[in-house]
């Protein structure tokens, strides 16, 4: 017996040594297949347009069931993009301990978990919501994997500019879920969403430039020069904050709202300036800054949304 190796490791495939695979690590793995960062992301958007469209707070059923088929449906779509990509993963540094890198997650258990939840999201949202928020939910899975991660991801440095669409369907999933049809207001969100994925995504290409030069994916950030990057990114934000006072009248929103889009909207346009101007002088752009605040920006919006039918005024 190897005398350098401990009862509670394993050899990897490269001959390192890594701790011996559990229960409990394989119920993680599992879970990180899902991307539960992504899945945050889910909740901020979906909860809130339940809200709005309900006037008030809809029946808790109503969106426990939401967010389980939501959350399933898109920790499908990562699963699936996590199989489709263990290629370049494997090479690339902020990436490289996903579970299907590290041999945790073998690529079969991977295709059979992101088959089972996009099946059992479609059925679930059909039987507790209703089968237009069902159908939506199976269109933003098949628009992740096959038009993003199989189509465009590696051919086009606008791949995430459509690709992102699929990120815009749970406020159309939330709505759908508490009305049983579509109107002006999610269309307006989904906008809005589409248009801030651009300034959200690409500050993050542009940290791990060189990563995605070496894997050969033609994001923005990797295939353009700061600056050019930087003012697509001012207009994409400036954009994303017009479209969001769009909803001020179409849906009848309050000064909760009204001020919230307005200053975290100033907000997330001054950190895109502050990019652009940056890159522009030829000194370090800090992305991050804008990547984080586009979070932090939506979030905030998001919460004003709930807030706002809540209210009075």
């Amino acid at each position: 017996m190897d005398s350098t190796k401990t009862a509670g490791t394993v050899a990897s495939v490269d001959g390192s040594s890594r701790p011996r695979q559990t229960f409990g690590r394989t119920v993680r793995a599992y879970i990180a297949l899902m991307k539960p960062r992504v899945l945050e992301l889910l909740l901020v958007t979906t909860v809130p347009v339940m809200i709005l469209a309900q006037g008030g707070f809809p029946d808790v059923w109503l969106v426990v069931a939401t967010v389980i088929g939501g959350t399933a449906s898109a920790g499908s779509a990562a699963a699936f993009n996590m199989y489709l990509d263990r290629d370049i993963d494997a090479h690339m540094q902020r990436t490289v301990n996903r579970p299907l890198v590290t041999g945790e997650v073998s690529p079969r258990g991977a295709l059979i978990f992101a088959w089972s939840l996009a099946v059992f999201s479609t059925a679930w949202l059909w039987v507790t919501t209703n089968w237009l928020a069902a159908t939506l939910s199976a269109a933003a899975i098949f628009f992740y994997v096959v038009i993003y991660t199989m189509i465009l991801k590696r051919r086009t440095e606008q791949n995430i500019v459509w690709g992102g669409i699929a990120g815009c369907f749970p406020v159309l999933i939330g709505w759908t879920a508490v009305t049983g049809s579509l109107a002006w207001p999610p269309v307006i969100l989904f906008t809005l969403v589409f248009l801030w994925t651009p300034p959200h995504y690409w500050p993050l290409s542009m940290k791990y430039k060189d990563q995605y030069e070496e894997v050969d994916v033609p994001m923005l950030g990797a295939t353009r020069a700061g600056s050019q990057v930087g003012l697509q990114v001012i207009l994409y934000a400036w954009a994303t904050v017009v479209c969001s006072l769009l909803l001020i009248p179409v849906a009848d929103m309050g000064l909760v709202y009204t001020v919230s889009s307005l200053v975290f909207g100033g907000w997330f346009i001054y950190e895109s300036h502050v990019l652009y101007n940056r890159a522009v002088r030829g000194t370090e752009p800090r992305p991050m800054r804008v990547f984080h605040a586009s979070i932090t920006y939506l979030t905030l919006l998001f919460v004003a949304i709930a807030v706002d039918p809540l209210l009075p005024f």
